[in-house]
């Protein structure tokens, strides 16, 4: 996993931080995130909606990729915001030399035409899934299923940010409860995938370090007070 170990990845990952703040896509404020909990910062990998900005954010991912070392046959981009970072992440590494198939999933199954849910490539070998941040790893599972049901390999999965907290389990009753791992330690863990984070919430720390002396402080103060509520190592 990319996350800040040596010089060249520490590197990428703070420069896309500060290219998620530029761009309006990490923002500061206070947010209710899907587990119910209030986060002092936001990332929308939907306001990644210009082709300039979609196509820096592929280069990201590429760049993370080739320094993670993982190895792939093919990409995955689970509906719905999935689907345009799979396709851009195949266009730069199809521009970098490495050309694989794209394929990716309809939310509701087609019953005309070529009918199904499925699109694009055949699902066949390593699958990478590419997607924006992983919660409660539930998207990933249901592409996993998806996945190995077509008769191919989940193998890895490609995030822009790993938020690096607790996630949640949902109890027979309907209620959930925080769990000592994050979305990430399970999909590598229990699920045995490996997973390429351009840059989790330790890199973001860090970049908010180094503008603690302006208006960046309070969010400091704020992220910090949450990781350590919520956080995991």
């Amino acid at each position: 996993m990319v996350s800040g170990n040596t010089p060249a990845t520490s590197a990428l990952a703070q420069e896309f931080v500060q290219f998620a703040i530029a761009s309006g896509v990490l923002r500061f404020g206070e947010f209710k995130t899907k587990a119910g909990r209030l986060s002092p910062y936001f990332f929308n990998a939907g306001l990644f909606d210009d082709g300039a900005k979609l196509g820096k954010l592929a280069q990201f991912y590429a760049k993370a990729l080739v320094a993670s070392g993982i190895e792939f046959d093919m990409i995955f981009g689970p509906a719905y915001k999935g689907i345009p970072l799979g396709a851009a992440v195949s266009i730069e590494l199809a521009r970098l030399g490495r050309n694989v198939p794209f394929a990716y999933n309809r939310k509701e199954a087609k019953d005309h035409g070529e009918g199904g849910s499925l699109v694009g490539a055949p699902l066949q070998g390593r699958v990478l899934i590419v997607d924006d941040v992983m919660s409660a790893g539930t998207a990933a599972r249901e592409s996993i299923a998806l996945i190995q049901a077509a008769g191919a390999t989940a193998h890895a999965v490609a995030i822009a940010l790993d938020r690096q907290e607790m996630a949640t389990e949902k109890q027979a009753d309907g209620s959930t409860r925080d769990v000592p791992y994050s979305a990430v330690q399970y999909v590598r863990n229990t699920l045995g995938m490996q997973v390429c984070a351009i840059a989790e919430l330790s890199d973001l720390l860090t970049f908010l370090n180094t503008q603690a002396g302006n208006d960046m402080g309070e969010h400091l103060t704020r992220t910090q007070a949450y990781r350590e509520r919520y956080g995991v190592q």
